[in-house]
């Protein structure tokens, strides 16, 4: 077993997971919660989802022969406050993680033992796929938290809900409990 390419198989698993989270929880949630802000010094799910793309587009850009920070990418202008619309938000969630995964996608099983680097810091391609996943999961996990919040008692879980544990796991064994 290649275990190259059994960790780059199980890095896009896990980051499709967190992808597929933020969409179902965008599904649960219109245009005014999704650019919600709580306070000044919170980020709306809106700005999240901002920040996340200019990252995305500025890691996975020719990863492995430019800086995963590229001259081109304005960091401080994806916290800025605006306002978008649903598809808006889509389309910058859906470019984002396009260019992730099809970045992903096309790295051979070699390619994860060079280094890269992310502002000028050197980085196994392992590492930095580290980074990014923790990274993500957690905006991702910021994303969930603010529309449960702004939900509430509508918020329809995404995954075990409260005192379902044993009808969950009953129904992940086969009914064998």
């Amino acid at each position: 077993m290649n275990m190259n390419r059994t960790f780059l198989d199980s890095a896009v698993k896990r980051l499709k997971e967190y992808k597929l989270l933020g969409e179902k929880t965008f599904d649960q949630l219109g245009e005014e919660q999704l650019n919600f802000q709580p306070n000044k010094e919170s980020n709306s799910i809106a700005i999240i989802v901002q920040h996340l793309h200019g990252n995305m587009l500025s890691r996975w850009t020719n990863f492995l022969t430019e800086d995963g920070e590229k001259p081109w990418r304005n960091r401080d202008d994806e916290f800025e406050l605006k306002i978008f619309t649903n598809q808006q938000i889509t389309n910058l969630w859906t470019e984002g993680w396009e260019t992730l995964l099809q970045t992903l996608s096309s790295l051979s099983d070699n390619d994860l033992t060079k280094t890269v680097s992310i502002r000028s810091e050197e980085l196994s391609v392992i590492d930095a796929i580290n980074r990014q996943i923790a990274h993500y999961s957690y905006h991702v996990g910021q994303i969930v938290f603010l529309g449960k919040w702004l939900k509430g008692e509508e918020w329809k879980s995404l995954s075990i809900p409260v005192k379902g544990t044993a009808a969950f796991n009953d129904k992940m064994m086969g009914g064998k409990l």
